[in-house]
């Protein structure tokens, strides 16, 4: 056996190296789509109209600092809008009446839930629902609107009998 493995110390180390790499990428996969949520974090739901760019992962913010992520997404029956699951930080206790908005880093950056800490002086508990929240642009409908010029006071026709400038 000894023989063996100095003759084949290469094979060994690279094997080696992919049973370490292996098991790195699976812990890594895991937390980055939400499955290592922090021990004691706080599960709240929020409402959100449009969650486009949002995934099982994704990052919950407090002033650009992430205080949690997206454990699941699912759509409501009854309101048509997207129920998201938030893990929060249970250091982080941020006031009942806090809003939550879906936003981007830049134009081509990550899409996250930035929450928009309020003035009640009671915290977020477990299973609280965030009842404020604006969801995310569409930024093609936009350039829509911008190409054809829809959307603005200026498109309505001229009434009747109203001189045209």
């Amino acid at each position: 056996m000894k023989s063996l493995l100095r003759e084949n110390i290469g094979e060994a180390l690279v094997g080696l190296f992919v049973v370490v790499f292996a098991t790195w990428f699976i812990w890594f996969a895991w937390t980055a789509t939400g499955g290592g949520d922090k021990a004691g974090a706080i599960h709240v739901t929020a409402l959100f109209p449009n969650s486009t760019g949002i995934n099982v992962g994704s990052e919950v913010r407090v002033a650009g600092l992430k205080v949690g992520t997206v454990t699941s997404q699912v759509l409501d029956p009854q309101s048509f809008q997207v129920k998201v699951k938030l893990a929060l930080d249970p250091a982080v206790k941020l006031p009942a009446d806090s809003s939550a908005a879906i936003t981007s880093e830049g134009f081509l950056g990550a899409t996250f839930i930035s929450l928009i800490p309020g003035g009640d002086t009671v915290p977020l508990k477990e299973g609280d629902t965030i009842a404020d929240t604006q969801g995310a642009m569409d930024l093609m409908s936009m350039v829509g609107q911008f190409i054809n010029k829809s959307g603005s006071p200026a498109d309505s026709a001229p009434a009747e009998g109203a001189a045209k400038p």
